[in-house]
């Protein structure tokens, strides 16, 4: 019983970081997730926002696992008031694509987002800074999803076919709000 518990506790504090840290491959290469329009956890440009004109923010992929046949990008916001909201979601992104352009959408199939729309939302927070969770995830098959499908639909489509993920943070501000 007693050796059940500190299982049961090894492996949640194991599994708590899940999805923050990227995933190491066996060469000690790690697929990272970075924008050259701002850094980790710092601003997100407002020409990327609702106060701007929207455009997608440029993206760069690095350390995608050999074995991958595809990328999945998520785009959420966790800090919205009803719930996270869902920015971006895409999939079957070729796994040769190194990133994404200013303002273009990449290869691969864009799922519908929060607001219903098969398209990048960008950030407009109602009030107060939010944090936007850029997420990237090499897979070792191309899904076989709808073009309607949201990111539960993607998140249950990608089980059992992670190779490595990765994650970075960007945050907003309205201003003055």
């Amino acid at each position: 019983m007693r050796l059940g518990r500190i299982f049961a506790v090894m492996l949640l504090i194991t599994g708590c970081g899940a999805g923050r840290e990227p995933v190491r491959r066996d060469e000690g290469e790690t697929m990272k997730i970075t924008s050259p329009a701002f850094e980790h956890d710092a601003s997100i440009p407002s020409i990327y926002t609702c106060d701007g004109s929207g455009s997608i923010p440029p993206l760069t992929f690095e350390g995608v696992p050999d074995g991958a046949v595809s990328l999945a990008l998520i785009v959420d916001d966790p800090d919205a008031p009803m719930g996270t909201w869902d920015h971006w979601v895409v999939w079957n992104i070729p796994s040769s694509t190194r990133g994404v352009e200013q303002g273009r959408v990449p290869a691969g199939t864009v799922g519908r987002n929060s607001w219903k729309r098969n398209d990048w939302g960008g950030p407009c927070p109602p009030s107060g800074e939010h944090r936007y969770f850029f997420k990237l995830f090499a897979l070792d098959a191309m899904l076989d999803l709808p073009p309607n499908a949201s990111k539960e639909q993607l998140e249950r489509a990608m089980r059992g076919h992670l190779l490595a993920q990765s994650e970075m943070i960007g945050r907003y501000r309205r201003p003055g709000r």
